[in-house]
């Protein structure tokens, strides 16, 4: 099967403000993860406040992000329907806080399922910038730990504190990710 792959999305211009982007997501899952680590005892106000920002900086990135790929020619849709995904999931967060732990991982769930799909679909798309692998992965991962979330709900088990260890792999299959991609991008232009 032949690959058709962007040639103006994969110039390492184009992974470099890709690259930045990765670096700051990494940085702020770290430090989210561990203050939610820190308050997930109860849904309380700090909790619910980093619950909700979470998605809500998916969405600030995605903005970023779709503004780079606009520029080089990436994938747009993706992006768009991630943007779309994680407004939806800022509410519903903001909402099911009200309800309890059980409600938070459901909705969190819902949106990890769905977003680590397009995650995975974006990733593929933007392969031939390098790093992707860690993106494609992180989705998979992503849509795994969804169901895991959703299957938690329902138990007695239910707990904040496995978002913050999901947010802290994110986190560091975006800083990955950075890495490969700055390593491709200086193998490309030494050819």
């Amino acid at each position: 099967m032949d690959t058709v792959i962007d040639p103006v999305s994969t110039t390492p211009g184009a992974a470099a403000p890709l690259r930045k982007l990765y670096f700051l997501r990494f940085a702020f899952a770290v430090v989210w993860a561990g203050l939610l680590f820190a308050s997930a005892s109860e849904l309380g106000p700090l909790s619910v406040t980093l619950l909700v920002i979470y998605p809500l900086f998916d969405v600030a990135a995605a903005i970023v992000d779709v503004r780079s790929a606009r520029a080089n020619g990436g994938p747009l849709q993706g992006l768009y329907l991630n943007i779309a995904l994680s407004t939806l999931t800022g509410i519903g967060l903001a909402l099911a806080a009200t309800s309890g732990t059980s409600a938070v991982l459901r909705v969190w769930g819902a949106w990890a399922i769905t977003a680590g799909l397009v995650q995975l679909v974006v990733g593929a798309l933007r392969r031939g910038l390098g790093g992707q692998w860690a993106m494609i992965a992180s989705g998979a991962i992503s849509t795994l730990a969804g169901a895991s979330f959703i299957a938690q709900a329902g138990g007695d088990n239910a707990s904040l504190s496995s978002l913050a260890g999901y947010a802290f792999l994110g986190g560091v299959f975006f800083l990955v990710s950075a890495l490969r991609m700055t390593r491709t991008a200086k193998t490309a232009v030494a050819a």
